[in-house]
């Protein structure tokens, strides 16, 4: 029998330890993500999630089980049943999912669970939130420094704080650079199903442009697809959310008020992965680029390279804001807009 040499085995044992890291450190059956809805093809939050997440974790060899509830029964049963069969971590996509990923934590307190956009106070959970009206405040000014007619117009899925952070940085954002602006706000609805309602959005949409708005930011969900089409059929403009949704409607689409909760996602599985997974809450924003506004080639030519550069100015400015109490996140977080 030929002679293998110790560095030989060493060698094979840590290639093969390296490819077995990701599924033994997942209990050897895998992570999982709860989306915040019946689809992930939303072109908004749960998208931004498996194409920036899911997916490009599974080209590492990850197995990542995706759940898509029909309704809030289906997200409480699914996350329970996750949590029985051992996949670890469990992933929230969105702050309806959050009650649910609360229940299962309180009753497996061995499995890791994620929430994004909410927040679970539990020893076994990570919570994860954004500063969104840091971005919002961004697409207010790129609104303003782009509407003719003075008069822009907000779309919200439903009325409650989280999309008033939106508002109320989008408004702060726009009044920055004119401070008499109109701003028209219109919400979609008050079910989960205002996250999905596209002829809602449009009808806002019509509505708004009719009334003379001439830029409209969405935070709508699925139903902001509804307010670009508009924008595009009135030769308006709209800005989208969450994901990069540029080149959906290129040249009505002005930008994209990104969050990078794929990224999100990526590093936590990572980070089980790797044994530096850590429960707790963390607010994340324009410090570390993760929530921003995108310009790619389906834009350039309506978000300028003037326009770019004073989007990047008032992003150093709220950066480098050393007063907490005249930051955008306390203005909001005291509702001021």
């Amino acid at each position: 029998m030929p002679s293998v040499s110790c560095m030989s085995i060493l060698l094979f044992c840590t290639v093969i330890g390296w490819a077995s890291s990701a599924m033994a450190a997942v209990n050897n059956i895998g992570a999982a993500v709860v989306y915040d809805g019946s689809s992930k093809y939303d072109h908004s939050f749960n998208q931004a999630a498996f194409e920036n997440g899911v997916s490009p974790l599974r080209e590492r060899g990850f197995v990542i089980k995706e759940v898509e509830p029909a309704n809030h029964v289906q997200t409480q049963l699914g996350v329970m049943k996750l949590a029985r069969r051992g996949y670890n971590p469990i992933i929230g996509i969105g702050y309806a999912v959050s009650p649910a990923i609360e229940r299962a934590a309180k009753a497996y307190p061995n499995i890791s669970f994620v929430t994004i956009d909410g927040v679970v106070n539990l020893p076994n959970v990570s919570s994860i939130t954004f500063q969104e009206e840091q971005g919002a405040y961004l697409a207010g000014v790129l609104a303003a420094l782009k509407s003719k007619s003075n008069h822009i117009g907000f779309v919200g899925g439903m009325d409650i704080p989280l999309i008033r952070k939106f508002s109320c940085g989008y408004a702060l954002g726009a009044k920055s650079v004119k401070p008499n602006i109109l701003i028209t706000r219109h919400y979609i609805g008050s079910t989960s199903h205002a996250w999905d309602d596209p002829s809602k959005g449009i009808e806002i949409a019509r509505h708004q442009y009719e009334q003379g708005a001439d830029v409209i930011f969405a935070a709508a969900g699925g139903s902001g697809l509804g307010v670009y089409q508009a924008a595009s059929d009135h030769g308006f403009y709209a800005i989208a959310v969450d994901s990069n949704q540029n080149h959906l409607y290129p040249g009505a689409v002005l930008s994209s008020m990104v969050k990078l909760v794929g990224k999100v996602v990526w590093q936590n599985v990572m980070d089980f992965s790797q044994n530096k997974w850590r429960p707790g809450h963390r607010e994340l924003g324009l410090s570390g680029d993760w929530v921003g506004l995108t310009r790619d080639q389906y834009n350039a030519n309506e978000f300028t390279p003037s326009l770019a550069n004073a989007i990047d100015q008032h992003k150093q400015y709220l950066l480098t804001q050393d007063d907490p109490n005249k930051s955008i996140v306390t203005l909001c977080a005291q509702g001021l807009n």
